[in-house]
């Protein structure tokens, strides 16, 4: 059976010559088992007519967030779609994309899809090679979008070179590897922590840290788009993960985040210790509100327990641990120590000295260090994109 088959597919269409490619694309998804949805910008109607890909598809074709009286419900067919394709995706549409500029079906439900989205882009050779154009793809790839690399050969004006829109079996192509990777977790059972951890100090006040828990949220949802099985115990944040599949208990502090691991870990397979916990608490909790008297106070702190050590302590054969090394000065050297230390298998590096990397950013830059020192780079990405590197490492792990 196809992986494609049952797959629900948002196909969004847009002005380009190469619009005419994509009555066989939706044909090849139809004959594969997938279910398929056209989205259309007016100017892809130019090229090919919607009553053409209704009748491919059997599926109304939308072109316009409102049509008549009713409304086009853009945020339930981007929930609705296990995969969005933009083919082809012309430049003009590729700069609205990775700018939020929302004017039209395609970019209204891009930005409203919760699935994984791949964009084959479509245009003449020096638009294709253009800064901006390539910054865009950039931006796009760096939101976790994937490309599907453009074709060469003889474009609409008559020049040879890049900027094809990939030919709709190669795109067919890409999607099943995508759907047969996607379940190349199933049956995997995975530990995520992520967030702060709070150390009370009376009933008003903490002690905590700047982490937001994206980094770990990240994890978690790549790994269940995966076919993973994932807890995710979660420190304080606002935050949650966008898959339903994800199972999450919430905690306050480091002992109830050491307590929620440690009784989930026998039962998994890998854990990621993506959250920030405290290293220390305060020795005592005053019951009620401290108040202020005189000109100094002072806090007597406790070691909390270290959960990546008991994880590392404890860890069968068939286990996996990652964990996370943040710091400000001799990062390699440190994450190193901790990697031996901690028994972990593989540790994730990333330094406050990067610009944009660290806690509360929606990017992040990361160095994994093995066993070994195998040591690999990552340039500045967003967090869902690290995330995917991370997941990927983590397979590796299982070989």
């Amino acid at each position: 059976m196809s992986a494609l088959h049952g797959k629900k597919i948002l196909l969004g269409i847009t002005g380009s010559i190469a619009a005419y490619k994509a009555a066989s694309l939706v044909r090849l998804l139809i004959k594969a088992g997938a279910e398929v949805q056209v989205l259309m910008t007016a100017a892809a109607t130019d090229f090919i007519t919607p009553l053409t890909l209704a009748t491919l598809s059997r599926n109304k074709v939308h072109t316009d967030v409102a049509s008549g009286d009713s409304w086009n419900n853009h945020v339930e067919m981007g929930l609705w779609a296990d995969a969005m394709v933009l083919a082809p995706l012309t430049a003009t549409t590729l700069a609205k994309l990775s700018h939020g500029i929302c004017d039209n079906i395609i970019a209204a439900t891009y930005l409203s899809a919760r699935c994984p989205v791949f964009f084959a882009p479509a245009m003449d050779l020096d638009m294709w090679k253009h800064p901006a154009t390539l910054e865009n793809v950039g931006r796009l790839k760096g939101f976790g979008n994937q490309l599907i690399p453009v074709g060469t050969g003889e474009l609409a004006s008559g020049l040879i070179g890049e900027g094809r829109m990939a030919e709709p079996e190669a795109i067919v192509k890409v999607l099943s590897g995508h759907f047969a990777y996607a379940q190349s977790l199933k049956g995997k059972r995975v530990l995520v922590t992520a967030g702060p951890t709070y150390e009370p100090v009376d009933p008003v006040r903490f002690i905590g840290n700047r982490s937001s828990g994206k980094m770990g949220i990240a994890i978690a949802d790549e790994l269940n788009a995966r076919g993973a099985a994932v807890h995710l115990v979660l420190g304080p944040s606002a935050l949650s993960p966008s898959r339903p599949g994800v199972e999450v208990t919430r905690v306050g502090t480091a002992r109830e985040m050491y307590k929620a691991a440690t009784e989930v870990f026998g039962r998994c397979d890998a854990a990621v210790l993506a959250a920030a916990v405290a290293d220390y608490r305060p020795a005592e909790a005053a019951d009620q509100k401290i108040k202020k008297e005189g000109e100094e106070m002072s806090l007597r702190l406790i070691r909390n327990p270290d959960i990546a050590a008991a994880l590392g302590q404890t860890k069968a054969a068939h286990q996996r641990l990652i964990g996370f090394a943040l710091e400000t000065q001799n990062g390699l050297e440190n994450a190193k120590a901790k990697l031996a230390r901690k028994n972990l298998d593989l540790i994730v590096l990333n330094s406050l000295a990067d610009t944009g990397a660290g806690f509360n950013h929606d990017t992040n830059k990361i160095t994994l260090l093995s066993k070994g020192n195998k040591k690999r780079e990552f340039e500045l990405k967003f967090k869902t994109a690290v995330a995917v590197d991370i997941v990927n490492a983590l397979q590796d792990l299982w070989g």
